[in-house]
């Protein structure tokens, strides 16, 4: 894992986006932090892929399913203090959606400027923190109002998000994920993803689960275990025929969006216009 550390510029890049107030994550501005994250891939050393190690194989069963609105274009998933927060995408129709769960009542929705493709989420410290896909900026808003007060830029695209206390990581649809300890001075550790000893490309939607990341693998159907202290993949997920192919209609997208539900420790996957959140429970497959 390789470290970082840069000064920021306090101005902020032209995104073709109005600036407001920064938000400030324990104490360590969001120009600040998203400034260390202003990196060229290529400028990312990586030290050598480490051994492969055996890699666990898992199914799934259903346990239970939710309705969910097909008008999602599904990008990032969250539960937060008995809410479920999804990040809608496409440009034109990007839009934050809070609904109660499990009752799956929508509760508020707020569009997204009209420019930005919204992309993962994630919420640390009462703040909602979404990232755009092209338009490499970050936006931050306060819980529960969802009131815009803040964003930054981001360096490259931005895929998926999430955190685990007051660590944010993200992803950018590489092999790689991105950390920053926001209550310890925002350094950046780059961590390169490896399946079998190969890098695994177009990591998505993440989740913090049990001491791991699970992150969806775009345009498959599975999702991946990472170790997020060695970057290795542990296990793979394999959700192939979660939606009945007679649910699917002619914009029915990918497989996106893991969420834990903190209270009970279940976990609920869902996709791109996909009219259901299902409940499900892994199943070891037979080596």
């Amino acid at each position: 894992m390789r470290h970082y550390r840069y000064l920021a510029d306090k101005r902020s890049r032209e995104t073709g986006v109005v600036s407001s107030e920064l938000a400030t994550f324990y104490g360590l501005s969001l120009a600040l932090f998203v400034a260390l994250f202003a990196i060229h891939h290529a400028l990312a050393e990586t030290k050598p892929t480490p051994s492969a190690i055996e890699v666990s194989e898992y199914g799934y069963r259903v346990v239970s399913q939710e309705r969910f609105d097909r008008d999602n274009f599904t990008q990032g998933l969250e539960f937060y203090r008995g809410r479920l927060y999804v990040s809608s995408g496409l440009y034109g129709q990007s839009v934050i959606r809070v609904y109660d769960f499990p009752e799956m009542s929508l509760i508020r929705s707020v569009p997204i400027d009209s420019r930005i493709f919204a992309e993962g989420l994630t919420i640390i410290d009462n703040q909602l923190i979404l990232l755009s896909w092209r338009e490499r900026v970050m936006l931050v808003y306060s819980l529960p109002d969802l009131n815009l007060v803040g964003q930054s830029p981001l360096p490259g695209q931005g895929w998926g998000a999430t955190h685990h206390d007051s660590v944010l990581w993200f992803s950018d649809g590489s092999d790689k994920l991105y950390s920053a300890d926001l209550a310890a001075g925002g350094r950046v550790e780059v961590l390169p993803v490896t399946l079998g000893g190969q890098p695994i490309r177009h990591l998505n939607e993440l989740e913090w689960v049990d001491d791991e990341i699970w992150a969806n693998v775009w345009q498959t159907d599975r999702i991946v275990r990472i170790d997020p202290a060695t970057g290795q993949v542990t296990g793979t997920i394999n959700l192939a025929g979660l939606l009945p192919d007679e649910e699917r209609l002619r914009d029915t997208d990918v497989l996106n969006g893991i969420a834990r539900h903190a209270e009970t420790g279940s976990i609920w996957v869902t996709g791109k216009r996909w009219p259901w959140l299902y409940e499900i429970v892994l199943e070891k497959s037979a080596p």
